[in-house]
């Protein structure tokens, strides 16, 4: 079985998804599905 590979997110991307939950304008849901990231 092939390990799946962690993604590694730069600060600065961090920092923008961190700044648009705090804005509370979206839902997380919202905001992961538009920066490509989740559980799946």
């Amino acid at each position: 079985m092939s390990e799946k590979k962690r993604n590694k997110f730069t600060a600065q991307f961090k920092a923008k998804v961190a700044l648009e939950a705090i804005r509370g304008d979206k839902t997380l849901n919202e905001i992961g599905s538009e920066f490509c990231f989740g559980s799946a």
